[in-house]
């Protein structure tokens, strides 16, 4: 069934295209959206062809999305674009990086950088594989994932300090302890609503739950709400998951990471009067069932897209946001 809806809410003009599901609406933009080969819910939520989810097989899913928004901040006018695409073993991924989503003032006060159009390009299995070792990924290490417009996902930071916790730089992760830009406040690293800032090459990313596309695509606590896909090609999803894994009747919850405090504070450490615990990478340890997820931020179930089951990402509002590696094969 093909259907098309359209929401007046502003004379900026937001193209949607997606195979297998349909989206949400931003504000304040007028979308007109049409999606193909899936099922009409009458919901702004994830929905319509599942596709065949055996051997955790990706291919029906998006494969076709086409988005493309006029997004303004003061002094700044950029259209985003973002398209994936798929052949029949590649999902690729073209955009500019920009977001389609209401964003923070950049610069700002902590974070100096300006917002720029980037030269985005990915390429991510349609059959993914899950392995028993976890690959780390983000910053020098590669982009962990991207969500569905174009944004890169980047969890962690380039900022740290020294033994001392006198010498501490935003910019410089030559130091021993990583500073978190989410979940801390010690450090101001200027991020928006979105949980996202500006890098000094000019590329908007998210650090955590992106706020502004959650809305758009009609994400609540009464629906799972696909957001991205990860390097290896398995799916991300915001926030919420059923509260048992295999089943979809059951009822839906916040997922919480599987980090926590670590118990043993090293004498090396900046002190905590200073800088709270939190404040680093290296004060979470990841302990196997304290939350729902993996050391991913991950676990197996089944999803609306994927109804047998599928392994899977979370963006979470605990540690450690969005997955900082990935348990897929590469």
């Amino acid at each position: 069934m093909t259907f098309t809806y359209r929401l007046a809410l502003s004379a900026v003009l937001t193209t949607l295209v997606a195979c297998g599901g349909s989206g949400g609406t931003s504000d304040p933009v007028t979308t007109t959206e049409t999606a193909t080969s899936g099922t009409d819910t009458g919901s702004s939520s994830t929905s319509g062809d599942t596709g065949s989810s055996t051997n955790g097989s990706t291919d029906s899913v998006f494969c076709d999305y086409n988005d493309t928004t006029l997004n303004t901040q003061p002094s700044l006018t950029y259209t985003s674009v973002s398209t994936w695409t798929c052949n029949e073993s590649t999902r690729s991924l073209t955009a500019n990086g920009i977001p389609d989503h209401e964003i923070g003032t950049f610069p700002n006060a902590a974070n100096p950088n300006t917002i720029t159009e980037q030269d985005v390009s990915a390429s991510y299995t349609l059959t993914p594989t899950q392995t028993s070792t976890a690959s780390e990924l983000g910053g020098p290490r590669g982009t962990t994932g991207y969500v569905l417009n174009g944004v890169k996902i980047d969890a962690g930071t380039g900022g740290s300090c020294d033994d001392s916790g006198t010498a501490c730089s935003l910019g410089d992760p030559s130091g021993s302890w990583s500073i978190e830009a989410l979940g801390q406040s010690s450090f101001d690293f200027g991020t928006d609503d979105n949980n996202a800032h500006v890098q000094p090459g000019g590329a908007y990313h998210y650090h955590g739950m992106p706020e502004g596309f959650i809305s758009k695509r009609g994400g609540n606590s009464s629906t799972m709400t696909l957001i991205g896909w990860a390097a290896d090609g398995f799916p991300i999803y915001a926030r919420y998951g059923y509260s048992v894994a295999d089943d979809a009747s059951s009822e839906l919850k916040s997922m919480q990471g599987s980090y926590q405090f670590i118990t043993e504070v090293s004498s090396n450490r900046p002190s905590v009067d200073t800088y709270p615990l939190g404040a680093f990478r290296q004060d979470w340890e990841y302990v196997e069932g304290s939350g729902d997820l993996d050391e991913c931020n991950g676990r197996v179930g089944v999803t609306p897209e994927f109804p047998e089951g599928i392994y899977h990402y979370y963006a979470t509002d605990t540690y450690p946001f969005f997955q900082r590696c990935v348990k897929g094969s590469l």
